[in-house]
C-alpha cells in the first residue's frame, strides 16, 4: 500500500469524538487488567477462610497464596504465541476464557488441590492478559496520550483490586455461607464484561501492518487521531515491519540488552521492593496491627483499596506532565521511607490507625510510580518486532519473583516474629531493596515521555543512553 504526503502537515490536534474513541477502547482493553487485579486480590480476603476450611499451615498458605503465580509465569509464554499470531484482540479472548474456567474451578473444590489447581489456569489468564492489555493499549495509543491510556489498564488493575475486597467485605461481614466460594464466582460478571466489550474494538493497528493488512490498520489510525496522524504512523509503522521478525537472541544484541535490562530490572523491582507483596497480604498485617477479626482486617483493606484508586488517577494525571523517571524516582524513595516507619510502628508497638496511615503512605507512593510505570515502559522500550518477546520476558522475570515473594512472605513473617517479636525487620530488609531499586533506575530508566514507540526502541536500539 502507497503512504501517500497528507495535504496539509500542520500539527494535528484530535477532535473530543476521537480521544474519547481511544479512551473507550482503552478501557474495554483495561477489562483485562481489571480481571488480573481482582483475581490476584481476591485471595487476600478468602485465605483467611481458606486456612480454616482446609486447616493450612504455613507453607499450605503460601502456596495457596502463591499458586495463581505459577500460572501468570507461564502466561507470558502462552501471550507471545497468541498475540502474535492470532492477534492482541483475540489474545484477550483466550485470556478471559481462561479466567472463566478459574472462576468455576476455584469456587468449588474439594480439597486444597483442587483449588490451587484452578488457581494456577486463572494464573495463566493473568500472566497472558498483564502482558497483552498494556501492549494493545501502547500500539493504539497516540504519543501524547500514550502514558496516561496505559495507565488505564493499571486503573483496571486497581480497579479490580478494589472491587475484590469490597466484595470479600461484604461477603464476611454479612457472614453469607461458603463466603469464600463466591468470592471466587463472583469473578464472573467482568468476564462477560469484557466479552462483550471485544466484540467492538478494533485489532492493533500495529499488529495489522505486520500481518500486511494496512488498509484495516490506517482505517483504525484515522478513527484515532485523523488523516494526517494516520498517514505519519503508517510510515513508521511501515518502516518498523519491513524488517524480519524477531527472536528471542535478539533481545541480547548491544542496546537491546539495556532495554531487556531496564525490562526485568523494572519487573522484579516491582515485586521484590516489598509494597506490592504487603499489598497482596494487607488483611493478615492489619491483623497483626490489631483488627483481631476477619471482617475488620479486611475493612481496613478496603478503605486502603479506596486509596489505590485515588493515587492511580494522580498517576494518570501526572505521568505525561512531570514524565516517567522522575515519578518513578521520587514514588521509588517514598516507598522506602514507608516502609522504614512500617518497621519502627511494628518494632515499638504501635498498631491500628498508625498502620493504616503508614500503609497509605507507602502503598500510594508505590501505585503512583513503580505500579503502573513497570508496565508502561516495558510496553514502550522494545521494538513491534520484538515487543512481545521482550514484555514476555520482562513479565516472566516479574512473576517469578512475585511468587517467590508470596511464598516467602508467611515464612519471613513468622521468623521475625521468633527472632524479634515483632515483623519490623521484614520491612527494614524491604526498605534496604528500595535503596537499591533507585540507584538502577537513576543508572538505567530512560524517560520516553511524548516518543512514539519506533522512537523509543531507536533509543536503545542506537546505543541511546539516559
Amino acid at each position: 500500500m502507497m503512504i501517500e504526503d497528507p495535504p496539509d502537515v500542520t500539527p494535528h490536534h484530535a477532535t473530543s469524538a476521537q480521544t474519547a474513541y481511544v479512551y473507550v477502547v482503552a478501557s474495554v482493553a483495561a477489562v483485562g487488567g481489571f480481571l488480573f487485579g481482582y483475581d490476584l486480590a481476591i485471595i487476600g480476603g478468602a485465605i483467611l477462610y481458606l486456612k480454616k476450611t482446609f486447616a493450612l499451615n504455613d507453607v499450605q498458605e503460601g502456596f495457596a497464596m502463591a499458586s495463581a503465580v505459577i500460572g501468570c509465569i507461564v502466561g507470558p509464554l502462552v501471550a507471545v504465541g497468541l498475540a502474535d499470531r492470532i492477534g492482541r484482540k483475540k489474545a484477550l479472548l483466550a485470556a478471559a476464557a481462561l479466567f472463566g474456567i478459574s472462576a468455576i474451578g476455584t469456587a468449588l473444590p474439594t480439597t486444597i488441590a483442587q483449588f490451587n489447581l484452578f488457581r494456577i489456569v486463572g494464573g495463566i489468564a493473568v500472566g497472558l492478559s498483564s502482558i497483552v492489555s498494556p501492549m494493545y493499549i501502547a500500539e493504539i495509543a497516540p504519543a501524547r496520550i500514550r502514558g496516561r491510556l496505559v495507565a488505564v489498564n493499571q486503573m483496571g488493575i486497581v480497579g479490580g483490586s478494589f472491587i475484590a475486597i469490597v466484595v470479600a467485605w461484604a461477603l464476611a461481614h454479612w457472614a453469607v455461607p461458603g463466603e469464600w466460594r463466591w468470592m471466587f464466582a463472583s469473578i464472573c460478571v467482568p468476564i462477560a464484561l469484557l466479552l462483550a466489550g471485544l466484540i467492538f474494538v478494533p485489532e492493533s493497528p500495529r499488529w495489522l501492518v505486520q500481518k500486511g493488512r494496512d488498509e484495516e490498520a490506517i482505517r483504525v489510525l484515522t478513527r484515532i487521531e485523523g488523516d494526517a496522524h494516520a498517514i505519519s504512523e503508517m510510515r513508521a509503522m511501515t518502516a518498523a515491519s519491513a524488517e524480519p521478525v524477531g527472536r528471542f537472541v535478539e533481545l541480547f544484541r548491544p542496546g537491546l540488552r539495556i532495554a531487556l535490562l531496564v525490562g526485568v530490572g523494572l519487573a522484579v523491582f516491582q515485586q521484590i521492593t516489598g509494597t506490592s507483596i504487603l499489598f497482596a497480604n494487607a488483611p493478615t498485617v492489619f491483623q497483626k496491627a490489631g483488627f483481631a477479626s476477619e471482617s475488620a482486617a479486611i475493612g481496613q483493606t478496603v478503605l486502603l483499596q479506596i486509596w489505590n484508586v485515588a493515587m492511580t488517577f494522580a498517576s494518570m494525571w501526572l505521568v505525561d506532565r512531570v514524565g516517567r523517571r522522575p515519578l518513578l524516582l521520587w514514588g521509588v524513595a517514598g516507598m522506602g521511607a514507608g516502609l522504614v516507619a512500617m518497621g519502627l510502628i511494628f518494632a515499638n508497638r504501635f498498631s491500628g490507625i498508625y498502620v493504616l496511615l503508614v500503609m497509605f503512605f507507602a502503598i500510594g507512593a508505590y501505585i503512583i510510580s513503580l505500579a503502573p510505570l513497570t508496565w508502561l515502559i516495558m510496553s514502550e522500550i522494545f521494538p513491534t518486532r520484538l515487543r512481545g518477546k521482550g514484555m514476555a520476558v520482562a513479565s516472566i522475570s516479574l512473576w517469578v519473583a512475585f511468587f517467590l515473594g508470596l511464598q516467602l512472605f508467611p515464612m519471613m513473617r513468622e521468623f521475625f516474629i521468633r527472632r524479634s517479636g515483632t515483623i519490623a525487620g521484614m520491612f527494614y530488609t524491604f526498605a534496604g531493596v528500595c535503596a537499591v531499586a533507585f540507584l538502577f533506575f537513576l543508572k538505567f530508566v530512560p524517560e520516553t515521555r511524548g516518543k512514539t514507540l519506533e522512537e523509543t526502541s531507536r533509543l536503545f536500539e542506537t546505543g541511546g543512553t539516559v
